[in-house]
């Protein structure tokens, strides 16, 4: 899948899911249960134990129906080993730009962590495809509405902060998708096997995304 299909597809379906499976089997699970409602973007952490390992049975298990990106990626070193373990995308928590530069490099979509405007049109004219707001928590959906104002061009992925009572809000005020952690999957109901639970959750905040646009054009 080229690039601009990935990104396409993140920006169809409004979620990337943030993993912290402490196995491969786990994640793959998992992953099978979001699918199931919805969501076809995971973001599998560096902190996940065998990151790459993960990374590299998911994307030989699920080809093109799931997108699987490496996350917590802190520098281009990282992020290459990432790229060539299969990743089809990468996030960090912070801006590095010699991580955009190496995503680029390798055509591989990137969503660096901003959180003032600054960071984030460095981060955009430095060719950053997807912006991170990071933590979204400290300013809300608002937050998102104000930095578009001025800076229409950014597509901003709010993390932190989002839940079901938040998610249809980031939305509607500006954001292209939104990055969602424990409130879609924590790893009680992985590891008691609450998969169809997973599932509910997923359809849930694909339907929040949806809402959050339709309310965008009202």
């Amino acid at each position: 899948m080229r690039r601009d299909e990935k990104l396409n597809l993140i920006r169809e379906t409004g979620v990337i899911a943030i993993m912290r499976a402490q196995s491969s089997d786990q994640l793959l699970a998992a992953a099978d249960a979001i699918k199931a409602g919805g969501v076809r973007a995971i973001e599998v952490t560096m902190t996940t134990p065998g990151a790459l390992r993960v990374i590299e049975e998911a994307t030989e298990r699920y080809g093109e129906e799931v997108l699987f990106g490496a996350g917590t990626v802190l520098d281009a070193d990282t992020s290459r080993a990432a790229i060539l373990a299969g990743a089809d995308f990468i996030v960090s928590p912070t801006l590095n730009l010699g991580t955009v530069a190496t995503c680029r490099r390798y055509g591989i979509p990137i969503v660096p962590g901003c959180f003032t405007p600054t960071e984030m049109l460095t981060a955009w004219e430095a060719g950053a495809d997807l912006i991170k707001l990071f933590p979204a928590s400290l300013g809300g959906p608002g937050l998102i509405k104000d930095i578009r104002a001025p800076f229409p061009q950014l597509e901003i992925v709010p993390v932190g902060g989002v839940d079901l009572n938040t998610a249809a809000d980031f939305i509607k005020n500006g954001a292209t998708a939104l990055g969602i952690g424990g409130s879609l999957i924590n790893q009680e109901l992985i590891d008691t096997g609450k998969m169809e639970k997973l599932t509910l959750r997923a359809a849930a905040f694909i339907e929040e995304v949806k809402k959050g646009r339709e309310n965008s054009k009202n």
